[in-house]
Parts: structure tokens; C-alpha cells; sequence
């Protein structure tokens, strides 16, 4: 096989996390909204939800990879799961977004199926996805490059999401019904997901082979995976990344629409652009601008060291947002800028040291578990935003949110705090658990070269 890494399956690379990162970002910022303020349900019992379904779908992460890992086609152990679980992911998608004519216990029992539903595709698609990129090349720069195009292009995704979904639910929302219009939003952004996937599927190549005889034990790689040091400070750097971003994320909207009072920037046309919108779009743009970045810079002066940096800035600006006052929008903009940009080079970084633990695990112990590896990745994702999401419709319930409302000062205060020091205190926790990361690149480049020489043996 052909080993040149092209543009054209970099970009197919890229695709596949665009299209997750629709939907992550959908999830992330809209879907406690939704449940609150259109399908009724209250912020409290929507966060237990996210905690309850989030739970038993981080422990599914670790199946999924172990599942990928033993499968075998002739399209290889991963990308099948992106020809198979492209539409189930677009369909239940659209039904996470979908409010039925039922009680307000019958609600909130639909979201939990749903949901569940939703998050268990994700990982099915989400996982495989993930793990192609420790089997695209074995060369630790091209895995930054792939990384930085997979994250440029989720982050483009993210942009996207947010430049539609209001435009396209105020479009959709006939009569005034904003439910509906939510359902037929998602569902056009659900078929560019599903188109995405298939592409990703069709331009992307799987090449680095075990260089040993796979385990065909279960119990072996989980006992690997239990005694990987660095793989344990990547997962708490991870969740703690995530909590971050989850929490400032989720509290966005409320911000703007119970803080800010503010609603239209601008009109484009017969849309108007909510200063929220123009919020997030400035932050998905600075994402992509972190992701070019987290390249350059890592190969620079070393990927834990770029992170650190990162954080550091991040944790600082997220301090300082504290003081903003509503009347001061540029700046609101300006630190949203400083902090997303941060936040664009931390991620393609982590995904990176992801793919060097698979080889540390590999060279340690005989065998290689990339989906296992990977799915911790996803299990990272999935667990950080589990805890974010839960802590962001408990600190809602607690500081006395009540929707469609003038809200109390307290709570004003509180939705501020959700935007600056709370997050804040996840960015400090991966910034400790990153400083304990012991791969460095002289250490991951002879790893790989021992692997190359022991492959040659094999052959």
C-alpha cells in the first residue's frame, strides 16, 4: 500500500471529525437549552440526565475500541464503522432534537432513551474514527499534521453548526413553533454529517500493522491499558481539558440571553445574527486558528510544553472574563478570542498523545490496542463533558435559574462565574496532570525506530 499521506486523505481525515464535531457542538452548547427552554424540561433534572447517560456510555468507550480492535475486513478494523453507523448517527441525531406531545415525565424519559441512543452511536462511530489516526502512518510529525487538519476541521464543523442552527430554526420554526424548528434545523446539518462520514470512509487508508502477533485476550490489553502510566495522565488532563470547555460552553446562552439581555447584533438579509451567535462564531474561528497552530508550535518546542502554555493563557484570560461588565462587549469578544484560540491548540495535541501511547503500549508489552487506546480519547471526551454538562444544569438549579424569566441578581452572578472561575478550576487540573507526562519527543522518536526494527525482524 501506498504510504504518501495525501491532501486529499488528510482532508478525508479531517471530514470525519467535522462531522462528529457538528453534532459534539450541538450537544455542548444547545442541548440544555433545548431541554430547558423548549422541551420543558428542568436544568436540574437535565443535568442528572447528562450524568445518569453519560456514565454507562464512558464505560461503553472501552468495548467499542476493544470490539474495533479485533475487527477485521477488507476495508480494514476501523473505517467499516464509519460506512455502517453514518445514518443511524444522522437519524438519531434529529430524534435527540425532536419534542413529543407527552406529559412532562413522558419528556424527560424520551430524553433519556434519546440521548443514550445517541451517545451510544457516537461512540460506535466516534471511537473507530479516533483510532485511524494511530493507524494511518507511524511517523510522530504526520500524526501532528493529521491531528491538526482533524482539528481544524472539527472546529470548521463547530463553526458551521453555530453559523446555522438559529438561522436555520428561526427559518423552520412556522407559527412560532420553535420546536419544530429545531427538529428540521438539525435534520438538514444531520445530512451533512451522514454525507461527511461516507467521505471520510471513502479517501482515508489504514497502514501501520502490529509488529506482533495480536493477543486475542481482552483481559490482556485492559491489564495493559490498567498499568499505562502516561495513558492515565493523558485521560485526567483530558477530563479536566473538557470540563473546561464544557462548562464555559453550556453556559453560554444563558449568559447572553439572562446577562447580556442583549439580542440582535446585526441583520443579514431577513436573519438576524444574536450576539450569543456572534460570540460562538468568534470562538469556533479562534479554534481554528489554535489548531493551526498546535502544529507548528509542538514541533517547536515539544507537545507538552505547547500545552502547558496554552492552558496557562487560557486559565489566566478565563480569571479575568470575571470582571467583564455587560456593557463591555469588546472585550468580552477579545478574551473570547485569547481563550478559544488556547483551547484550538490544546485538543489536536491531546489526539497526538493518544497515538504515541498506543506505540509506548506496543513497545512495553507486545501487542498493540490502538482502538482500546483511542477509546479512552473518546472516554476523556465523553467523560469531561458528562461531568461539565451535569455541573452546569446542578450550578443553574442552585444559583435559582428559572427559564423564560427575569432572573434574580444571585443568579446573574452565578451564571457569570460559570463563564470565568469555575472553568477555570478544569484548566488548572489538566495544566497539574500535564506537567506528569513523561513521553517527550526524543523518547517517542526511539520508540518508533525500535518498533521499526523489530517489524523488519518479523518480516
Amino acid at each position: 500500500m501506498d504510504n504518501q499521506i495525501t491532501l486529499k486523505e488528510k482532508i478525508g481525515y479531517g471530514f470525519g471529525d467535522m462531522a462528529s464535531s457538528m453534532f459534539w457542538k450541538l450537544f455542548g452548547m444547545y442541548l440544555l437549552f433545548f431541554y430547558t427552554d423548549v422541551m420543558g424540561i428542568t436544568a436540574a433534572a437535565a443535568g442528572t440526565m447528562f450524568l445518569v447517560t453519560r456514565i454507562w456510555d464512558t464505560l461503553f468507550d472501552p468495548v467499542v475500541g476493544a470490539m474495533a480492535d479485533r475487527t477485521s475486513s477488507r476495508w480494514g478494523k476501523f473505517r467499516p464503522y464509519l460506512l455502517y453507523m453514518a445514518i443511524p448517527f444522522g437519524v438519531i441525531g434529529v430524534l435527540t432534537f425532536t419534542t413529543p406531545a407527552y406529559s412532562a415525565s413522558g419528556k424527560l424519559i424520551y430524553a433519556y432513551i434519546t440521548y443514550s441512543a445517541m451517545m451510544m452511536i457516537y461512540s460506535l462511530i466516534n471511537v473507530p474514527y479516533a483510532s485511524l489516526l494511530g493507524v494511518i502512518t507511524p511517523d510522530g510529525r504526520e500524526r501532528n499534521t493529521l491531528a491538526s487538519f482533524r482539528m481544524a476541521f472539527a472546529f470548521g464543523g463547530s463553526l458551521l453548526a453555530v453559523a446555522l442552527i438559529e438561522p436555520l430554526v428561526s427559518i423552520f420554526s412556522e407559527n412560532e413553533n420553535p420546536q419544530r424548528g429545531w427538529q428540521l434545523g438539525v435534520a438538514v446539518i444531520a445530512l451533512i454529517c451522514v454525507q461527511l462520514f461516507l467521505l471520510c470512509f471513502a479517501w482515508v487508508k489504514e497502514r501501520v500493522r502490529p509488529a506482533f502477533v495480536q493477543s486475542a485476550s481482552l483481559k490482556d490489553d485492559l491489564r495493559d491499558l490498567w498499568q499505562n502510566r502516561p495513558w492515565w495522565i493523558l485521560l485526567g488532563a483530558g477530563v479536566a481539558a473538557l470540563i473546561f470547555n464544557s462548562i464555559r460552553d453550556g453556559a453560554t446562552l444563558y449568559y447572553f440571553k439572562y446577562f447580556i439581555q442583549q439580542d440582535a447584533a446585526f441583520q443579514l438579509g431577513n436573519t438576524k445574527v444574536t450576539y450569543s451567535t456572534l460570540y460562538l462564531l468568534i470562538g469556533q474561528g479562534a479554534n481554528i486558528l489554535g489548531v493551526v497552530l498546535a502544529s507548528p508550535v509542538g514541533n517547536r518546542i515539544g507537545k507538552k510544553n505547547t500545552y502547558l502554555l496554552a492552558m496557562v493563557i487560557a486559565s489566566v484570560g478565563s480569571i479575568a472574563f470575571y470582571w467583564l461588565q455587560k456593557e463591555q462587549l469588546v472585550l468580552i469578544y477579545v478574551f473570547q478570542l485569547i481563550i478559544s484560540v488556547c483551547a484550538g491548540i490544546v485538543f489536536p495535541l491531546l489526539w497526538s498523545m493518544y497515538a504515541d501511547i498506543a506505540d509506548y503500549s506496543e513497545w512495553r508489552n507486545g501487542r498493540r490496542a490502538t482502538g482500546l487506546i483511542f477509546s479512552s480519547s473518546s472516554m476523556s471526551q465523553k467523560f469531561g463533558w458528562t461531568l461539565g454538562g451535569a455541573l452546569t444544569g446542578w450550578l443553574l438549579g442552585y444559583f435559582g435559574f428559572q427559564a423564560n424569566s427575569m432572573q434574580e441578581h444571585a443568579t446573574q452572578q452565578g451564571i457569570v462565574l460559570m463563564l470565568s472561575w469555575l472553568p477555570a478550576t478544569g484548566s488548572l487540573l489538566s495544566i497539574l496532570f500535564i506537567i506528569l507526562y513523561p513521553l517527550s519527543e526524543n523518547r517517542t522518536a526511539l520508540i518508533s525506530k525500535e518498533l521499526a526494527v523489530r517489524k523488519q525482524q518479523l518480516n
